[in-house]
């Protein structure tokens, strides 16, 4: 295995508008070309709008929906993919050949679709599916996986993704900036986007504390840390429908130190160099290497009804 550098991307987008998502797509992806990136990740539903999403119909949804690999935005994906020579990976609504509503992430290079997945826990429209599998591939040498936002909160996916061989998760989201039962948790006054050059003090400080970056922290590093893999934790930046959200998108190794971040309240990219040898390194191998399944598999494996409850989604 070689090196290999990834991007993580954060930036603005505009609910609904492919076009304009695509545009910052290509030019964010040209960015991280010329600055020597092999990867770059977006975040998730990154074509087309996200919070959004919550008021639309089933109609709605459907024609906002595309198929895959056959639709527009993987076709234009990947044509910014050979044109620039570096593999892309973003987000949308996918609808299948029975018009069945999927949240999708999807990973190209120049030649075409390499993966798909499909989110495990979607909630955000009560028409969207939930995928039913895992999704491990490889990429460039490395066997990375992907997994959407609420899918990392579930730690058997991280763990079960790491045992199918993933090396690197990709784990796109749209986070942050929501009220919850945690400690601090609330939304970001959006009139403060307004003039966020003349509020960027105060916006890094929300940014950054407990309803942003702070919570975080508390557990992103862990999923890396505990699974020995790196992590690509991708988010938006600004204004999602009528949220504000604080991108730090960033990369973690697998010792769960963050390697790259964006930092700044704009469109942004951040390169790290992906080393093999901390994969062994890392604490994470060798618990990994430690496991007593006969333990504890009847006790992961018993019936279990699964609840999904947003705490901010009313």
């Amino acid at each position: 295995m070689k090196k290999i550098k990834i991007a993580t991307a954060q930036f603005e987008n505009r609910s609904g508008d492919k076009e304009y998502n695509l545009k910052m797509i290509e030019q964010l992806a040209e960015q991280a070309a010329k600055a020597g990136a092999d990867v770059i990740s977006f975040h998730e539903c990154s074509i087309t709008g996200y919070t959004f999403a919550r008021h639309l119909s089933y109609a709605q949804m459907l024609a906002l929906s595309e198929r895959i690999p056959n639709g527009p935005s993987v076709a234009a994906l990947v044509g910014f993919a050979k044109k620039y020579g570096i593999v892309i990976l973003a987000g949308l609504f996918e609808k299948d050949e029975n018009d069945e509503i999927y949240k999708a992430y999807v990973c190209v290079d120049g030649n075409g679709l390499i993966a798909s997945h499909r989110k495990l826990h979607p909630f955000i429209n009560p028409y969207i599916k939930p995928g039913a599998a895992y999704t491990v591939f490889e990429l460039l040498g490395w066997k990375c996986g992907i997994l959407i936002c609420y899918d990392n909160n579930i730690i058997e996916n991280v763990r079960a993704t790491r045992l199918l061989g993933a090396q690197v998760i990709f784990m796109p989201h749209v986070t942050m900036c929501t009220p919850s039962s945690r400690p601090g948790a609330g939304f970001v006054d959006a009139s403060l986007w307004k003039d966020k050059n003349a509020n960027a003090r105060l916006l890094k400080e929300e940014f950054n504390g407990d309803k942003g970056r702070k919570w975080l922290m508390k557990w992103l590093p862990a999923r890396a840390y505990d699974n020995a893999v790196y992590a690509v934790f991708s988010n938006p930046i600004g204004m999602d429908d009528d949220q504000l959200k604080n991108g730090c998108s960033m990369i973690l190794d697998p010792f769960g130190e963050v390697i790259a971040e964006c930092t700044s309240l704009d469109d942004e990219t951040a390169i790290a160099e992906l080393d093999p040898q901390k994969l062994t390194d890392a604490g994470g191998s060798r618990y990994i290497m430690a496991r007593k399944p006969a333990l504890y598999a009847a006790i992961i494996g018993k019936n279990h009804k699964s609840e999904h409850k947003v705490s901010w989604l009313k």
